[in-house]
């Protein structure tokens, strides 16, 4: 026998209580001798005795039931057959584990994994008794607790299931155990059950580590554990990029995107129809013969953009079984015209003819009055206008001072973009003190000193073909590896890069970066750690350089809001000044609206949503009535892969872990009646309780009618010789 509230148990002192009234009550009578007394002694034994026979049995009625009482709320529990004469019932506190990530969406209509997983969990409640405590548990990228130690009853529970449903994140098993044990902990229960309901993904199950299992087996100690695969098939399609490859993000251009399918299943798949849509409108669409299993393929698809705005544009595919990773979303922020102001500091101008070269060397050349790119040597910066300028190229700037650090600081934060490039004439000292320290630096890094980066030979480092998944990496790695590794650097900058740097290229062999990014307000920075002159590098000479510097044009012209965001991420809106709303409203893509007070964050104004818990399209506004700016919100297609662990080998995953595998309905009910064999009586114990408590008061109060009759007639008067003359 266990008890659920053992400390209860020293309650049951308290039948002493009664025990000493008793006692008390007998010190209260007084002896007091009297001549007639004699008279009395024979009827006054007989009764003492009844009187004493009934205190006692009025004394065991009280007691029992004081000691029912508190066993009941001890709450005993027995285990097996012992003491099986007692009644009890077959209780348990329950915590069910529902995987609500997107994979659980895949299969037909009416009957996907989630469907089937809600099955189950009615099949439980069927074994769940009223006022037992449940919990409900919805897990995905943020769990979401829809009951928590909540008292069933068949009604409630039954509204709650009705309105489940799975969410578009991915899943994240590391912390489930640990997080499923404290659910447990906190559940006032004798006997605790945790059932786990999920369709196993292969790519979740097969790399789980050994503290996994080790928390597995830990949580298999804490309770009685239940795993309830629900698996499906693997076959799957899922449109997992959506990338700008080429093109000028404004009016009247056209920019190339590039769409990336993925065969998550086991058979190859044919004719796979891609269709591009702006706005809801589709205006070009590619096939691919053939998608060959777990391979990926690439189509080209080309937007035109015929107004300055933001566009919201998607790739989708159908004819699938898990509609919520075939489509991909992206936001093109197209501007009327882009104008990129390149500020010289090199002695006779050499590095800004080269950047000029480069970013005109396209189709539509230097001419076109919505392109501009001009040259302006270092001294001339000050008597620029910057509120027409988009892009600013500062090459070989010897130094700025405090006000220019500032203005270029609120340049980048009101979204535009700059670019930084090293030379011989830049005071590392002084770019440090104006733009490289503080909370919020200009530059993505500080400058330690100049190095030789040439090789044993004296040739120049190439760049490392090894590019992360980057906008502007994407046109060069389309390139050779012969053609990447013409280009070679014999000077770098040593950088220090800042906690909120991102490295886009480094040099082959010593990865050091070459290139670096940095976010500020709702701009980017870019620097680079070499020279666009011929006398640190090769770079203006071979096709790298008009590539990329015209993709990292393109990137800051377009930045702010393109970058779409996952499920589960944050969506901020920032401002430079403080708006006239205290509030910014998020619209989802279900049509709720998110009202989020605008704080100063970091010298600007944020409002921000911490978890976008939606794929699809957001419209965020400074208030109800302004414009809004679409953002863009995807699936984690790391879910798309959604085969099973076969049964054989999640058998093998759990062995030692104490959990149990319920393949199915039948074998769930089986191995639930097996299990719970323990029996809580402390309802029996209650009620047995209230029982003799009601006994002893009827009893009482019978007796207390019985004596008010004689205590309202006199005392007849006893005969003798003395007894009127003492009365």
């Amino acid at each position: 026998m266990s008890f659920l509230n053992p400390l209860l148990l020293l309650a049951a002192l308290g039948i002493g209580l009664p025990i000493l009234a008793h006692l008390l009550n007998r010190l209260q009578v007084q002896r007091t001798d009297w001549a007639a007394m004699q008279f009395l002694n024979r009827s006054v034994r007989v009764r003492s005795r009844q009187i004493r026979l009934r205190d006692l049995l009025l004394l065991m009625l009280r007691c029992l039931a004081l000691l029912l009482l508190v066993l009941a709320l001890a709450r005993p529990a027995w285990q097996g057959d012992t003491a099986s004469w007692i009644p009890g019932e077959k209780r348990a506190g329950v915590v069910i584990a529902l995987d609500g990530s997107f994979s659980m969406q895949h299969g037909e209509e009416g009957a996907s994994r989630f469907q089937r997983a809600l099955k189950q969990v009615e099949a439980i409640s069927g074994k769940i008794k009223t006022g037992d405590p449940v919990t409900l548990v919805l897990l995905g990228g943020d769990e979401k607790l829809l009951t928590h130690n909540m008292a069933f009853d068949p009604g409630k529970w039954d509204a709650v299931l009705d309105k489940v449903a799975a969410t578009p994140s991915a899943m994240d098993w590391d912390s489930v155990p640990k997080r499923l044990k404290e659910l447990a902990g906190g559940m006032e229960a004798a006997r605790k059950e945790i059932y786990i309901i999920t369709d196993v993904q292969a790519r979740d199950w097969k790399g789980g580590s050994a503290q996994f299992h080790e928390a597995l087996t830990e949580l298999g100690k804490s309770a009685t554990v239940f795993m309830v695969p629900v698996p499906g098939e693997s076959a799957n399609l899922a449109v997992t990029d959506l990338d700008l490859v080429s093109g000028s993000l404004r009016k009247g251009t056209i920019a190339r995107y590039r769409a990336t399918v993925k065969n998550c299943g086991t058979d190859p798949v044919s004719n796979v129809e891609v269709l591009c849509r702006v706005q809801g409108i589709q205006i070009d669409g590619k096939s691919i013969p053939l998608i060959a299993a777990g391979a990926s393929e690439t189509v080209s698809l080309f937007v035109p953009f015929h107004n300055a705005g933001a566009t919201p544009i998607t790739a989708e595919i159908s004819g699938d079984q898990l509609q919520v990773d075939n489509v991909r979303r992206a936001v093109a922020v197209v501007r009327d015209r882009v104008s990129v102001l390149c500020v010289d500091g090199s002695p006779g101008g050499d590095a800004g003819r080269l950047i000029t070269a480069a970013l005109v060397a396209r189709g539509d050349g230097a001419d076109d009055e919505d392109y501009t790119v001009r040259s302006t040597p270092w001294l001339s910066f000050p008597a620029e206008d910057l509120g027409k300028v988009d892009v600013i190229v500062l090459a070989d700037v010897p130094e700025i001072t405090a006000d220019q650090a500032t203005q270029l600081s609120r340049f980048v934060r009101e979204g535009n973009g700059l670019v930084w490039f090293a030379g011989d004439e830049v005071k590392a000292a002084s770019w440090n003190e104006r733009a490289g320290e503080g909370a919020s630096p200009l530059l993505p890094a500080l400058i330690v000193r100049t190095l030789d980066s040439s090789d044993a030979v004296g040739a120049g480092r190439p760049l490392d073909p090894n590019m992360p998944d980057h906008t502007v990496c994407l046109p060069l790695r389309s390139l050779a590896e012969d053609l990447l590794s013409e280009t070679r650097f014999l000077k770098c900058l040593e950088l220090k890069p800042t906690p909120a740097s991102f490295p886009v290229l480094r040099l082959a062999g010593s990865g050091s970066p070459v290139l670096l990014e940095q976010s500020l307000g709702r701009g980017q920075v870019f620097m680079f750690a070499t020279s666009a002159q011929t006398t640190w590098n090769n770079m203006a000479l071979t096709p790298v350089f008009p590539m990329l510097m015209q993709q990292i044009v393109t990137y800051l012209a377009g930045r702010e809001f393109e970058r779409p965001q996952t499920v589960g991420d944050s969506l901020s809106l920032s401002f430079v000044e403080q708006p006239d709303a205290s509030d910014a409203v998020f619209d989802t893509p279900s049509g709720k609206t998110i009202t989020v007070p605008v704080r100063e964050y970091r010298k600007q104004f944020v409002a921000m949503i911490e978890n976008a818990d939606e794929a699809g399209f957001y419209l965020a506004r400074v208030s109800v009535q302004s414009a809004g700016m679409p953002v863009a919100v995807n699936v984690d297609t790391s879910e798309s892969d959604v085969a099973s662990l076969p049964a054989s080998d999640l058998a093998k995953h759990l062995e030692g872990t104490g959990i149990t595998i319920a393949a199915n309905e039948p074998d769930l009910m089986a191995a639930i009646d097996t299990a719970r064999t323990g029996r809580s009586s402390w309802r029996f114990f209650m009620i047995a309780g209230l029982a003799f408590l009601l006994i002893e008061s009827l009893f009482a109060d019978r007796l207390l009618r019985r004596q008010e009759p004689r205590k309202s007639q006199p005392e007849p008067m006893p005969s003798g010789d003395r007894g009127t003359q003492d009365a």
